[in-house]
């Protein structure tokens, strides 16, 4: 039983973004150990085709700012793969809270991004569990909406998550990247971060807000929570 679980918590890790490797391993006996390589993610879609969200917009926030954060998770694990007994600990904390505050970004950019490139709206499973759990679709909106006005003008995520502690979907405020859900599957990520939207819209971030949902990719989102749903399945049984 265990290595199932095992099994479904890695799956929940990985599964909806790009997979990304585990943290890189601390020296051991003295000797550096390699650090794991996290590949640059592609579009998932044409970025010309996207509604409200420009091409210049969105391939600068992936070349420049998804793609930094992977370049430098990389440059933080080759640090800590020279890490040992010796290491100063305000050292190894500084790259340990790099380290997730880079890995978290990458992740949470990679799930952005797939969930971007559609027009349809949520059915099935996902549509019920949405509508059951906010009491309807409009006001899962609107909540949603109204958590990432907040963030407006400032920096941060907003996302719906799996919660596997309740079991059930929360909207949920990230300040940063380092700010998630311990036992939390996102499955539509929100960039508030300006970066997001400043080129297109200056800070109207509302407007931003729109052309998000705009171009929801709902049927990806769909396969994420029925990922979701599966892992559940597995960690509870």
């Amino acid at each position: 039983m265990q290595a199932t679980r095992r099994d479904a918590l890695l799956a929940l890790a990985v599964g909806g973004a790009a997979l990304l490797s585990g943290p890189g391993n601390a020296a051991e006996g003295g000797k550096p150990q390699p650090a794991s390589k996290h590949p640059v993610v592609p579009l998932p879609f044409d970025p010309k085709k996207l509604k409200g969200l420009s091409e210049r917009l969105i391939v600068s926030h992936h070349d420049n700012n998804y793609a930094g954060a992977v370049k430098n998770l990389i440059k933080v694990e080759e640090e800590l793969a020279r890490v040992n007994k010796d290491t100063p600990g305000f050292i190894v904390g500084g790259l340990r809270e790099r380290e997730l505050t880079f890995t978290n970004s990458a992740i949470l950019h990679e799930l952005y991004f797939g969930n971007l490139g559609g027009t349809n709206k949520p059915t099935g499973a996902l549509q019920k569990a949405i509508s059951d759990g906010f009491g309807g679709f409009g006001r899962w909106e609107e909540l949603f909406r109204a958590t990432a006005m907040s963030l407006a003008g400032g920096s941060g995520w907003t996302i719906l998550d799996y919660n596997f502690h309740t079991g059930d979907l929360r909207t949920y405020w990230a300040g940063n990247h380092t700010q998630s859900l311990a036992a939390g599957y996102p499955l539509l990520v929100m960039d508030m971060y300006e970066h997001a939207y400043q080129m297109d819209y200056g800070a109207a971030a509302a407007k931003y807000v729109d052309a998000f949902f705009d171009n929801i990719h709902w049927e990806q989102v769909g396969q994420r929570f029925d990922r979701a749903q599966r892992a559940a399945a597995l960690l509870h049984r």
